[in-house]
């Protein structure tokens, strides 16, 4: 895993967040992406999919052998789990749960298992404010005893060392970067240029880094001598530009 630090190669997988549409409301090229992917977080509902969308996408993961990982969000359908809900660190820990649960017994439906965990959009925001959100969280992801991608240098990497979750840190390509290595708002600053993805790309790959939209500066990653998995997201046009890069060494 990531958090070891300890391998002497650095492995990049790809990762997609799927299973996001719900009844007749479409939601990325699922189909085309998911023989290319080496991992697959699936909606569990709360900001994206449904009973039916859900069963579908784990069948096309098993078609394809791709893990199968939850993605759960706060209850946010409406604003597709990228604005502040206001939970208890309780409330919050039963919502994950629910959801987390409900896509493990969709997998044993179909003779898998779950194989990771990754929230979705404001989740991890909230776990920056909040040390008792966090803690909720991961209490959550203890339950299931398994991974969990992690977004690097956050509350949520940090805790999860300390509470000895194994986990592998997570880049974004199409999500801009501040001075400090964290990850700014979509809402609010906007996607990186579609033609600047697969060079930011190259950029973390080589150089272990990434340049900071508010400074222009190039900030370092540690990702070095870790594995790491690249994150796409299903409705980011040119998805397909970044796959070249799946399992670098």
């Amino acid at each position: 895993m990531g958090s070891t630090g300890t391998s002497q190669r650095t492995r990049v997988t790809i990762n997609c967040d799927m299973g996001e549409a719900y009844g007749s409301w479409k939601m990325g090229p699922d189909e085309e992406l998911m023989p290319l992917i080496d991992l697959a977080n699936v909606a569990c509902g709360f900001h994206g999919g449904d009973p039916v969308v859900m069963r579908k996408t784990v069948q096309l993961a098993k078609k394809h052998s791709v893990p199968v990982g939850a993605h759960p969000s706060l209850p946010d359908r409406e604003g597709f789990g990228r604005r502040h809900i206001d939970l208890s660190p309780d409330d919050l820990f039963a919502q994950l749960v629910y959801q987390i649960g409900a896509l493990e017994g969709m997998l044993r439906s179909e003779n898998m298992k779950l194989n990771h965990i990754k929230t979705h959009g404001y989740l991890w925001r909230y776990c920056e404010a909040s040390e008792a959100h966090c803690k909720a969280v991961m209490r959550a992801i203890q339950v299931f005893d398994v991974p969990m991608l992690v977004i690097a240098g956050t509350r949520m990497e940090k805790m999860a060392a300390e509470m000895g979750i194994p986990y592998i840190p997570e880049f974004y390509p199409d999500i801009y970067y501040n001075e400090e290595g964290k990850l700014m708002s979509i809402l609010r600053d906007g996607r990186v240029n579609l033609e600047d993805v697969q060079p930011k790309v190259e950029r973390i790959i080589v150089h272990d880094e990434v340049v900071a939209k508010t400074t222009g500066k190039p900030v370092k990653m540690n990702f070095a001598g870790r594995d790491f998995s690249c994150c796409i997201h299903s409705d980011l046009p040119r998805q397909f530009d970044l796959l070249p890069y799946r399992t670098y060494y």
